[in-house]
């Protein structure tokens, strides 16, 4: 058993716009794990300014895990192991699924990968000028999505509440779920009051309000804010034996899971068994995965007794990305692999 790594720089239609700067270009590798007649693919995609492992030297990194392997290191072990490489965690644990099912890129037998359900999931509105983001807003809601994600906090906050306004009056609450994500982008003193800001529109919930790392103020936030506060940045490093006084301290009303972020579906799966545990709603989304990885996370979500749109939407914004194994219809996902 031994791992092939390969590089490949995704490149974006067009720049893709967020509270923290401006992405053209990010790297993906793509792992295969071979074991006799057998391999299983996964992706190793981690996100600039975000992930614990993006500057990382995974080349180095398989070759000490093939060294391993070839002394007997069980490859369960090494993946337990991998917890301060986040990226690598997870694209090594998609590639042992995928080579233990054998069926060519399905890792989860599901209905979904039956292609006879499908998974909701939300549109995504990136940072532009308002007339691009309201242009784009429309298109989203006509091609059939009902609940539209916008990233905010990179233009002035007035015009920014112009801007939601504007959507809202066009589409009413029972027609449109609006989410907001913030990228961390309000300053800890002026955020509850920009959130009442937002509020007066409808708002389903808004993400990491204020830059991730301090979960006190975090908490103050969740329990004052007059629109439900979703974690995701400040889910990224906590240790599984943390998890729990970070929900006491917190409080949030959902938290949004990034498997290539928070190191695999099985850290995935623990950070929702204490969701559960403290009433704490969740969804997935992607940190800008190839369409490998990308699938792979949805085929996951798909193992879960989860209603709510996910955020996985993101295969169409790179003009060289790998083989598609999803599609997008009105609003819905479906695997066509």
């Amino acid at each position: 058993m031994y791992f092939q790594i390969h590089k490949h720089i995704l490149e974006f239609v067009k720049p893709a716009r967020t509270s923290r700067g401006d992405y053209v270009s990010k790297p993906s590798w793509l792992i295969t794990l071979h074991d006799a007649d057998k391999e299983g693919k996964g992706e190793v995609s981690p996100l600039p300014d975000l992930s614990m492992d993006a500057n990382a030297d995974f080349e180095l990194e398989i070759l000490n895990i093939n060294n391993d392997l070839s002394n007997g290191v069980l490859l369960k072990e090494i993946i337990n192991s991998l917890d301060y490489l986040p990226a690598l965690k997870l694209g090594i644990e998609c590639a042992l699924l995928d080579l233990e099912l054998n069926k060519n890129g399905i890792i989860f037998n599901t209905p979904f990968t039956q292609k006879t359900s499908s998974i909701p999931i939300n549109g995504l509105v990136w940072m532009a000028d308002t007339e691009a983001m309201m242009e784009e807003a429309i298109q989203k809601y006509e091609s059939g999505f009902r609940c539209i994600k916008f990233k905010i906090g990179a233009l002035d906050h007035d015009t920014e509440c112009v801007l939601i306004e504007k959507i809202r009056k066009k589409y009413a609450g029972s027609k449109l779920e609006i989410r907001l994500d913030a990228n961390g982008a309000f300053l800890p003193g002026d955020s509850l009051a920009q959130i009442k800001d937002f509020s007066r529109f409808d708002i389903h919930s808004i993400e990491q309000p204020i830059k991730a790392g301090n979960p006190e103020h975090m908490g103050e936030i969740c329990a004052k804010s007059t629109i439900k506060i979703a974690l995701d940045e400040e889910l990224i490093g906590v240790q599984k034996n943390n998890i729990a006084a970070l929900f006491k301290t917190t409080k949030p009303h959902y938290i949004i899971l990034k498997p290539t972020l928070l190191g695999g579906f099985s850290n995935c799966d623990t950070w929702i068994k204490y969701a559960e545990l403290n009433q704490v709603g969740w969804w997935a989304t992607s940190a800008l995965e190839g369409n490998i990885g990308l699938s792979n996370i949805a085929q996951w979500v798909a193992t879960k007794n989860n209603k709510m749109h996910q955020g996985l939407g993101t295969g169409m914004l790179f003009k060289n990305n790998f083989p598609a194994e999803l599609e997008i219809i009105g609003e819905q996902l479906w695997f066509v692999n």
